[in-house]
């Protein structure tokens, strides 16, 4: 009767470290710790330009702590993990799991993370968005498919808002270190006003992107890809990813604009 007993208790014990596994093998397979390296250095680098732009290069050693701890890519996989386990349970989570631990899904990860690296390069970023201005307006068969992978995840409108919410999470860092005197209301509205211009900015950059990230890929390949995405799981994937950096940029916006208003109230002291 004691191994009746002992049995399901195993399981209960086990259960959760099970989840934990394959939460991380769903993390590995996506290759997350790798995104978040990419994403790491593009926001140092946004950060020196808000040091020459707003605090006239005179951030110093004490700024570059600060932009570290702001960017730390522990911080953006932890919240990226949350998002995917709210999301991802279960037969859903393997589907996922078995399309990006082999081919094409593999491969698609692999290179829209080097496309990421490499975008970030101005004259590449420059050539990509070319390259999109190119095509725009085209029967071309690969913009073709392209469209309707970023339509079926609304993946236009959702980096714009994204973006906004960013925006104003920004100001609302500097009101509320000191830096600026700006009500709520007049915060959104400005955010508001940006919207035309940053739909803009991001239909030429994530086009500019897919096409520099996908130019490799079989169209056969790129098929099952699109396919995948409209799949149950492929969809609670796409939201998991929107909503996870979604979340972690508005996190790391507001504490950069308190960093920076933090800097900017000590140099008028």
């Amino acid at each position: 009767m004691r191994q009746l007993f002992l049995i399901p208790l195993l399981w209960v014990l086990a259960a959760p470290v099970w989840a934990d596994a394959r939460a991380q093998v769903l993390m590995d397979v996506l290759r997350i710790d790798e995104v978040a390296v990419i994403l790491q250095a593009e926001g140092v680098e946004y950060a020196e330009t808000i040091n020459q732009d707003m605090l006239g290069g005179q951030g110093g050693a004490g700024w570059q702590l600060q932009v570290d701890a702001i960017y730390n890519p522990q911080r953006l996989t932890e919240t990226l993990r949350a998002h995917l386990d709210a999301e991802l349970q279960g037969d859903m989570r393997e589907e996922v799991i078995r399309f990006f631990a082999t081919e094409p899904g593999a491969q698609v990860i692999k290179l829209e993370n080097a496309a990421r690296a490499a975008i970030g390069n101005e004259d590449i970023e420059d050539a990509a968005r070319t390259k999109f201005a190119e095509l725009e307006g085209t029967n071309d068969p690969r913009l073709a498919r392209i469209t309707a992978l970023i339509d079926g995840g609304d993946m236009i409108n959702r980096n714009v808002t994204a973006a906004m919410n960013s925006n104003y999470q920004f100001m609302r860092g500097l009101g509320d270190g000191g830096a600026m005197d700006m009500t709520d209301g007049e915060m959104l509205a400005e955010v508001t006003d940006q919207q035309d211009a940053i739909t803009e900015d991001t239909t030429g950059w994530l086009y500019g992107y897919l096409l520099l990230a996908y130019s490799p890929l079989e169209d056969a390949a790129l098929d099952q890809y699109i396919a995948f995405a409209e799949t149950k799981a492929g969809i609670a994937l796409n939201r998991a990813l929107f909503d996870g950096y979604g979340a972690a940029y508005a996190e790391i916006s507001y504490a950069l604009g308190r960093a920076v208003a933090l800097n900017m109230v000590a140099e008028e002291l």
